[in-house]
């Protein structure tokens, strides 16, 4: 019998070998795909948006190479600590840039831009003040967490000017209200020339910095309710419209119920609609992690309407 145990591991192996490789993802054209498994994350300095094509540049911190990017529709644009969109976003920001290949092995695909202000909140990481040059404007720090058991770089600084503004428990405050051992948020920006961090905002508390997250929330929201909410067309058969909605419109989207009366337009690339919202009532609405798939009824049919291509919806105006 000894000489089966042998054989039974080889068979195991072989059975285990035969096993078809698990497909990498990437990105597909009206699906939402981010392909974690090769991606780039570098962070820079926004050097261009342009809405209408919703392209841009960044200036990579690691390297200073200004590198090109295509925001996907389903990206995720994460700004003062909360959802946001393109249009949120100031030349010269700093924040993280993830990038996937395109067809032509280019990194340039992009499907999240996260500020600083959000890796700050996300990750619960403070700028700890070690020293302060309040004649020069600088405060050299330490990046870690609120007890200091993780430091993720040290001799760090923040450079300060005139257009500096800094807040404490939500109101205005000064340079001088910062001390040596302070923690502080900031939203900062680079001068063109690599890793300068110039702050145009300094948070001495997380309290200061919810404000912001809190205005920045409200003016999404309103986009949301306005503008529609963002999605893929999967399918358009008679009169069954299938969207898959993005993240962006979650919270819009979680309040939605069947039988709820909507509007629908075809979007171009912008996700701008291209003709007025036409009316159909909401079958099913559903949770599919951060996304939401939604069924509806289309009163005059889905001419007009193509499988991958954009969308927005609408709740209907009450009669």
């Amino acid at each position: 019998m000894r000489w089966l145990l042998p054989l039974v591991l080889f068979s195991t192996f072989v059975i285990a070998d035969d096993k078809p490789p698990v497909p990498l993802l990437k990105i597909t054209p009206g699906k939402v795909i981010i392909p974690t498994d090769k991606m780039r994350r570098p962070w820079g300095e926004l050097v261009s948006i342009d809405l209408k094509t919703r392209t841009g540049t960044f200036r990579n911190e690691g390297d200073d190479v200004v590198m090109p990017f295509t925001v996907m529709p389903y990206a995720e644009l994460l700004h003062h600590a909360t959802r946001g969109d393109l249009q949120d976003f100031k030349v010269g920001e700093r924040a993280i840039f993830r990038l996937h290949e395109d067809a032509e092995g280019k990194w340039v695909n992009l499907t999240y831009i996260q500020d600083e202000m959000n890796f700050q909140a996300g990750h619960k990481e403070y700028y700890w003040v070690d020293t302060i040059d309040e004649k020069a404007g600088k405060i050299t720090f330490t990046q870690a967490n609120a007890d200091k058991s993780f430091t993720r770089q040290t001799g760090l600084v923040l450079e300060t000017d005139a257009n500096t503004r800094y807040w404490k428990k939500g109101k205005a405050a000064a340079f001088a209200d910062i001390k040596v051992g302070d923690k502080l948020l900031a939203k900062t920006h680079g001068l063109g020339k690599g890793k300068t961090r110039m702050c145009w905002e300094i948070f001495l508390d997380d309290e200061s910095r919810d404000v912001f997250k809190t205005e920045q929330q409200a003016v999404h929201l309103k986009r949301m309710e306005t503008e529609g909410l963002p999605g893929y067309i999967d399918a358009a058969e008679e009169n069954t419209l299938k969207l898959t909605l993005f993240s962006e419109g979650t919270d819009v989207a979680k309040k939605l119920k069947a039988g709820q009366k909507v509007e629908v337009a075809p979007a171009g690339a912008d996700r701008k609609p291209t003709v007025e919202g036409m009316a159909g009532t909401l079958k099913t609405i559903t949770a599919k992690g951060n996304l939401y798939e939604a069924v509806i009824t289309m009163k005059a049919g889905t001419a007009g309407f193509k499988p991958t291509a954009l969308a927005r919806l609408w709740a209907a105006k009450p009669e």
